[in-house]
């Protein structure tokens, strides 16, 4: 499929000539976009061209609809100085189309006015940059279409928040960006999307395709020595687009397009579990849990290093969702924490009234349990857990973005050769604090998977004696 005359002839107005890998992802109909490109690929000159491409469908679509003018268009960055790229190329081309009516980025946000309405009314759309570090900019209007620049340096709740900010227009969401390494949420999407899903398409776009830098493409001098002198990894990714999976993922089977949802939030005055393992050299990792329609709701977290016991009480009891919490869940091996002579389940239960279940869990019938919950139901097609993008800790854990405590990226993984094999029967028992918390409240609440694994595991997570506290 190649380009339409429409688009060739406004390619032609603003004098912008495509090269062929653009000129291939452009003509894509999905409703969601995702490119992974190198750098110096041409990906913000082809996020402005998508605009321009979408604009006058978009204007056609809204008058059947009978939607309010102007148009609202979102250029997203994780700030704004990242959206320069695209807003002064979008400014360059409305120009030349002689559409533009005003123009500002000298103060943030900034905004591209078009004109084509009466002169009673004349602008027909407006272009508003917003920054992701910001949620409040992330709502009220309903854009319709959105491009996310460099969305890699995005965090998850906010991809999250644009997805739903596409729900009432049905709009169009174009994300570019040059993967910063194949873990987080950005790497993720460009591998499930790569499979051709139905309305989600994802590319790549190396910086080679880029001819009036390389000449030579894939063998240009300068590229053959770029793959000569890095790693691998590096190559793929930064230059190629392409992600290179994790190698020893615990649980790869979490996505953060299908397990974690804005819309799982606390339902005020209904029953509230706590899942919780305890830590002070490790992270604390505590986990408000609701059940709502056969569906486990991980709604809310606390992750943090250095906490005691009341500490981690203090911050539990003053959220709005303890006045409903019934049920609690502790990790057999939290007994004792950081110096305290009384248990950590008794510290609980005198200044609380709240009685912490606990058992043993063994570390993979604990993982097996987890991975089933994270299957799609057949009946309801969607899967048994979600998770608020507010649990940043345990998203950490899965891939999904950095660790909250040092801003770096860690995963629950196995320990694996130099060509990719597991080495162990168990994993590494590291970055796993919020994920045992979590299997803690699976098993304690629905039981193993199956019958045969009730039988007590011999290697336990951290391998800490069973608490006399256990009632199981």
């Amino acid at each position: 499929m190649g380009l339409s005359p429409r688009v060739e002839f406004l390619l032609d107005v603003v004098e912008c000539k495509l090269t062929q890998a653009q000129s291939d992802i452009l003509p894509c109909a999905a409703r969601y976009i995702l490119v992974t490109g190198g750098g110096q690929a041409g990906k913000s000159r082809l996020a402005a061209i998508k605009w321009l491409q979408e604009f006058i469908p978009d204007i056609i679509r809204a008058k059947r609809a009978e939607y309010k003018f102007p148009l609202i268009y979102w250029l997203v960055a994780a700030d704004y100085d990242r959206t320069d790229q695209e807003f002064n190329y979008i400014k360059a081309d409305v120009e030349r189309l002689g559409l533009l009516h005003r123009a500002s980025k000298r103060v943030d946000p900034g905004f591209i006015e078009i004109s084509g309405g009466p002169p009673s009314n004349p602008v027909i759309a407006i272009i508003r940059t917003k920054s992701g570090k910001d949620y409040r900019t992330l709502a009220k209007e309903a854009p319709m279409g959105i491009l996310a620049c460099e969305a890699s340096q995005l965090d998850l709740e906010a991809y999250l928040r644009l997805v739903e900010r596409t729900a009432p227009h049905r709009a169009w969401l174009f994300m570019t960006g040059t993967m910063e390494s194949s873990i987080g949420w950005y790497p993720q999407l460009r591998q499930a999307w790569g499979i051709g899903l139905e309305d989600k398409k994802a590319f790549s776009l190396p910086s080679y395709s880029n001819h009036y830098l390389y000449p030579g493409g894939k063998t240009d001098p300068e590229i053959l020595r770029l793959k000569a002198e890095t790693p691998d990894d590096f190559f793929l990714e930064r230059i190629e687009g392409i992600p290179c999976p994790p190698r020893g993922l615990v649980i790869p089977e979490f996505r953060a397009d299908v397990h974690v949802n804005t819309d799982c939030i606390y339902k005020a005055d209904e029953p509230v579990s706590v899942w919780y393992d305890p830590g002070y050299d490790h992270a604390a990792a505590l986990y408000a849990v609701q059940h709502v329609k056969g569906q486990v709701n991980v709604f809310d977290e606390v992750y943090e290093r250095g906490l005691t016991i009341d500490d981690v009480i203090d911050i539990a009891i003053a959220k709005p969702w303890w006045r409903d919490v019934r049920h609690g869940v502790i990790d057999v091996a939290g007994t004792y924490h950081a110096g305290q002579q009384t248990p950590v389940a008794e510290v609980w239960l005198q200044r609380t009234g709240l009685y912490m279940q606990s058992q043993k869990v063994g570390i993979n019938e604990g993982t097996a349990r987890f991975k089933s919950f994270l299957k799609i139901d057949p009946v309801s097609n969607q899967p048994r857990i979600i998770f608020s993008p507010v649990c940043r800790g345990v998203l950490s854990e899965l891939g999904m973005g950095v660790n909250p405590i040092d801003k770096q990226t860690h995963v629950y993984r196995w320990d694996v050769d130099k060509d990719g094999n597991t080495i162990g029967k168990v994993p590494i028992d590291r970055w796993n604090d919020g994920i045992k918390a979590v299997v803690y409240g699976l098993i304690d609440r629905f039981g193993y998977v199956t019958t045969a694994n009730r039988q007590e595991a011999k290697v336990t997570f951290y391998g800490r004696p069973k608490s006399s506290l256990s009632v199981r």
